[in-house]
């Protein structure tokens, strides 16, 4: 769920603004795991417009203590999370470790990157939520090496029905800045879409992985 409306409204436009967010159901976008999309979000932009990335270090800073207290460490999901994840903890005092999607090969084989201490409150600090299943082997890791994850949050999410699933089974609490539906109805109103394309995005969420086929 989003943080609320105001934010919600607030982090559309400026990720519109600066063209994190591309929307293009004409031309659809390829992601990675072959899914056909006609949207694409990089909100690593985010972190070369100054305003912009101090805006979201402090709606974060803010919610994570407003929703789980003041946590002893702030997780970075690698490698998108990392910059605006380390902004966060360093507005808020607060230690940084940063997860890798699995274990390095050599060295001391870590996943998580930094000092970390079992039984510490962990809030886990994402980029982007599509599926969610990398985000949640992130939190896996974390439990994994001992630390208590009161909950993630994220700059945007897609609002997909299975990521939904997957947090409720992992019963893993998630919050965002952004999402899906109210970027759509800022993006009509700016006029970045037109109201056909409007439904064009809205058809593509309903199955993103058969949608364009």
């Amino acid at each position: 769920m989003v943080f609320n409306t105001d934010t919600a409204k607030k982090t559309a436009e400026l990720l519109l603004q600066i063209n994190a967010i591309k929307l293009n159901p004409k031309n659809p976008f390829t992601w990675a795991s072959g899914w056909k999309s006609p949207i694409y979000c990089d909100n690593r932009v985010t972190l070369s417009f100054p305003p912009i990335r101090n805006y979201i270090r402090e709606e974060f800073a803010k919610h994570i203590e407003k929703l789980y207290g003041k946590p002893d460490v702030i997780a970075g999901v690698a490698t998108g999370a990392i910059g605006i994840g380390m902004l966060v903890a360093e507005y808020m005092g607060l230690p940084f470790v940063y997860v890798r999607p699995e274990p390095k090969k050599h060295g001391r084989q870590n996943q998580v990157e930094g000092f970390l201490q079992k039984g510490q409150n962990v809030v886990v600090v994402e980029d982007l939520i599509s599926t969610g299943n990398s985000s949640l082997l992130a939190v896996e890791a974390l439990k994994a090496a001992g630390a208590n994850v009161k909950g993630m949050v994220a700059i945007f999410t897609y609002g997909f029905d299975v990521a939904a699933e997957n947090f409720k089974n992992a019963n893993i609490n998630l919050n965002t800045l952004g999402d899906y539906n109210t970027l759509l109805e800022l993006a009509v109103a700016k006029s970045y879409i037109t109201e056909t394309e409007q439904e064009t995005l809205k058809e593509w969420r309903k199955s993103p992985s058969t949608w364009g086929q």
